[in-house]
C-alpha cells in the first residue's frame, strides 16, 4: 500500500528510533520520493560489526512488525557488511563502516534532500549521558563548635530553655 509522504516520513522516523535505540552510528535519512519510483525515503546506518548488523536488523523487523508495517523484503548475505530491508515507502540500508565506504550510496543519491535525523528523533532520542551532580559539601564543625552545640541541646533539654 503507498503512503502518502507525511505517513513515509513517519515510517522513516520509526526506523530512525529503532536503529538509534540499539546504538546504529551515523544515520542519515535522504528524501528520494523526486527521484524514483519504488521508494520515499532511504535510511542509510552504520554497525559496529556483522553481528551489530543482525541486532539492528532484528530491532527493527520488530518496530516495524508492531507498528504492522509491510516488509516487502530483506536482503542480507553472510559476512557482506550489508542489509537492506524494504519497507516500500521507505529503504533501509544497515552497512559496516567498511562496507559503507566502499559503495557510498550518500553519494549516488546526492541529488536527494537530505532529512534532518536530529530533527526525526526530537525528544525521544538517545538519552543523553547521565551528568552527575557533586554533592555540596557539608561545612566542617571544630571539635570546640560541636562541643557547645552538644551542651546547648542538653541545657536546652534540662532547663526547657
Amino acid at each position: 500500500m503507498k503512503l502518502n509522504h507525511a505517513q513515509s516520513l513517519d515510517l522513516a522516523r520509526l526506523c530512525c528510533r529503532a536503529l538509534d535505540a540499539k546504538k546504529a552510528e551515523d544515520i542519515r535519512v535522504i528524501d528520494v520520493s523526486a527521484l524514483s519510483s519504488i521508494t520515499n525515503f532511504l535510511v542509510i546506518a552504520t554497525a559496529t560489526s556483522e553481528p551489530h548488523v543482525r541486532a539492528l536488523r532484528v530491532e527493527l523487523e520488530k518496530a516495524l512488525d508492531s507498528s504492522k508495517s509491510q516488509i516487502v523484503g530483506v536482503e542480507t548475505a553472510s559476512e557482506s557488511g550489508w542489509t537492506v530491508m524494504d519497507a516500500f515507502d521507505v529503504m533501509v540500508h544497515i552497512f559496516t563502516a567498511a562496507t559503507r565506504s566502499r559503495y557510498r550510496l550518500e553519494h549516488l543519491w546526492r541529488d536527494g534532500d537530505e532529512v534532518s535525523v536530529k530533527a526525526l528523533l526530537g525528544a525521544e532520542g538517545r538519552p543523553p549521558a547521565l551528568k552527575v551532580r557533586p554533592r555540596k559539601a557539608k561545612p566542617v564543625k571544630s571539635r570546640a563548635t560541636k562541643a557547645k552545640a552538644i551542651k546547648k541541646t542538653t541545657r536546652t533539654r534540662k532547663t526547657g530553655r
